[in-house]
């Protein structure tokens, strides 16, 4: 029984330096810092792609709020990839003003061969653009969103993601849970790693990628998180992504539980591909690099299934130590309790914390609020269950809502 207790004490003390390592770096997204210099003024081309399949119900808003950015018109052309669409997708995107490029693939059906196939097309003719956006198709985009990328780009950035929103976040107790997971990690983990000089990750839509990045590759991604591992193997590289609070897209998410329990399942096996794919790799690169930034990123692959494997060992040790007569069912209650109270409970208070310092109301969430717990406990599941069952096919996630730009801002 001692050498259990040696090995709990152990593992106490990695997930406290975790957890306490991840204070602090959030602490750090309080503080206001000087803008980075203008390496250039320029008002630089862009490319805005949109892959969709079967978003008839909502590209149109997406491709309207486009049209209308505060940027000059003659400089930016919006693309819509339809990719293996059987419904009107095409028709209302080019009526809305869109270049549609269609595409048939009954394989290779995920967003990052889509994204490939098409840029590949643009690198072949030697497109006369100096940056591209990605926006998912359900998304509203804020009329300012190019402007602050362009901004981004003269300061010398050239992967920057944007502030990802909520265009639906009191549908439901799923879609509010969202929002309180996404704000989190726009302040504590995207904002609080820029301003230390450490690097942020491209989260799924709302970034900016300068084109000569992707030249002459393309995107070569594998994993069905295409953004994450997009993100690692920059870091990887020794390069830091960049973070723009002021590009704001407004994203739509699912609304009931059996949809979200499938999307967070996929990325979930997404990145467990990650930490299979590159774990070894950000390992050799702290040792190479010897830099804060890759410590980081490593501990990022580490720090969601590990750190959720490592939890469920000490849970499993602490009961196993009082069936043994180890400890006493108060000193089990005890240690369960401290593990569950964090994991559970403290993101609430986060929660609140952010919504006053990013203004957002708070009345309309209070239901989000209080079954935010509840999120974060499926997921807990869901990680749980792709330990030993990973669906690898894509699965469509139905968008209906019909949110204009005019409706969020």
């Amino acid at each position: 029984m001692e050498y259990l207790y040696v090995l709990q004490q152990a593992l106490v003390w990695v997930v406290t330096i975790f957890w306490l390592y991840q204070f602090i770096v959030s602490i750090c997204s309080l503080v206001k810092l000087k803008d980075k210099p203008l390496l250039e003024e320029k008002n630089n081309r862009f490319m805005a792609i949109i892959p969709a399949h079967n978003e008839e119900a909502v590209i149109g808003n997406l491709i309207q709020s486009l049209v209308n950015q505060d940027y000059p018109k003659e400089l930016y052309d919006i693309y819509v990839i339809a990719d293996n669409c059987t419904d009107d997708t095409v028709k209302v995107a080019q009526n809305a003003g869109a270049i549609v490029y269609e595409r048939k693939d009954d394989v290779n059906k995920t967003k990052g061969h889509a994204l490939n196939w098409f840029l590949n097309k643009k690198i072949e003719e030697n497109a006369d653009y100096d940056a591209f956006c990605v926006f998912d198709a359900d998304n509203i985009v804020d009329k300012g969103f190019l402007k602050a990328m362009n901004k981004k780009l003269c300061q010398g950035e050239d992967v920057v993601q944007g502030y990802r929103d909520i265009k639906n976040p009191t549908d439901s107790w799923i879609s509010a849970g969202y929002a309180i997971f996404y704000w989190t990690m726009n302040r504590f983990y995207h904002l609080a790693r820029y301003n230390l000089g450490l690097s942020p990750l491209i989260n799924g839509t709302g970034f900016m990628v300068k084109f000569d990045v992707v030249k002459p590759t393309g995107w070569q991604t594998e994993t069905l998180t295409e953004d994450i591992e997009f993100s690692l193997k920059r870091i990887i590289a020794g390069k830091k992504l960049g973070w723009a609070t002021d590009a704001i897209v407004y994203d739509e998410q699912p609304v009931g539980f059996k949809q979200s329990w499938s999307q967070r399942s996929r990325w979930t096996v997404g990145h467990i591909q990650c930490i299979n794919k590159y774990t070894k790799d950000l390992t050799k690169a702290v040792k190479d690099h010897k830099t804060l930034m890759n410590f980081d990123g490593l501990l990022y692959i580490l720090g969601s299934i590990p750190m959720f494997i490592l939890t469920l060992v000490l849970l499993t040790i602490n009961v196993i130590m009082y069936f043994g007569n180890g400890i006493t069912m108060y000193e089990l209650i005890e240690n369960i309790v401290r593990y569950l109270v964090p994991t559970f409970l403290l993101p609430i208070g986060t929660a609140i914390l952010i919504m006053l310092l990013d203004k957002k109301p708070i009345k309309p969430m209070w239901k989000g609020l209080l079954c935010y717990p509840l999120f974060l406990g499926s997921w807990l599941l869901i990680n749980f269950k792709c330990l030993f069952k990973r669906e690898t096919n894509w699965e469509k996630i139905d968008h209906v809502r019909d949110i204009k730009i005019n409706e969020v801002v």
